[in-house]
């Protein structure tokens, strides 16, 4: 192997690491809202990048809180959709989006719902994900107490958390946020540090290649 190519090598292992161990750290089922306001329209977009220990997503089905006023899915290609109303009062309880061929683990996938909140909605609303797999299945369901850390449960509720003020006007064509696996990075210091690790790892590699480099100048 010529020097080139173990500094190449040393490059690309520091960077594996700073990537890999960071995402590894959020593998959640995740909700990006727009403009969480009580009484105003938003589009939540739920995302998620593995399976069930590896095992393919099958279908994802969401429970909608008495919160939300109305909701309507998205369209999504490669997906079929299937909405379940309460009883009672006709809205939507739960979307289930079907795949019509199973996502692998590792490839994210993002799925739309237009939503609007109750005019008496507030605080933190949790939205309890079903991850159906080719084999088993993963309920993200479990509440975290208030100022709790998202980590310190195994199976996270997807959350949105509502701003005070006054319910937003307009209609519920929103984009959605970019990510809140960018937010959650920025709150969580964890992964973070994980990815200063894999960073540090990476400049060690390219040390001991220059080193290497050094020593077969001086005998040539």
């Amino acid at each position: 192997m010529n020097i080139r190519t173990r500094i190449t090598a040393g490059l690309v292992a520091g960077g594996v690491l700073a990537l890999a161990v960071p995402l590894a750290a959020s593998a959640h089922v995740t909700v990006t809202p727009s403009t969480p306001v009580a009484g105003g329209y938003d589009v939540l977009t739920f995302a998620f990048s593995h399976g069930c220990d590896g095992s393919p997503t099958t279908a994802i089905r969401i429970d909608l809180p008495e919160q939300i006023a109305s909701a309507t899915p998205t369209i999504t290609p490669g997906w079929d959709i299937a909405v379940e109303r309460d009883p009672e009062t006709a809205l939507p309880a739960t979307i289930t989006y079907t795949a019509t061929e199973p996502v692998a683990d590792g490839m994210r996938a993002a799925l739309e719902v237009g939503v609007k909140y109750a005019d008496d909605a507030s605080g933190t609303l949790a939205f309890p994900v079903e991850q159906m797999c080719a084999e088993g299945s993963s309920s993200w369901s479990e509440e975290v107490a208030e100022g709790a850390d998202p980590h310190s449960v195994d199976y996270p509720a997807p959350t949105v958390t509502l701003a005070e003020g006054a319910a937003a006007s307009g209609h519920g064509d929103h984009e959605a946020a970019s990510s809140e696996e960018t937010d959650s990075a920025a709150a969580d210091p964890l992964p973070v540090a994980l990815g200063a690790g894999g960073l540090v790892a990476g400049i060690a590699a390219l040390v001991v290649a220059i080193a290497a480099f050094r020593r077969t100048s001086r005998r040539a």
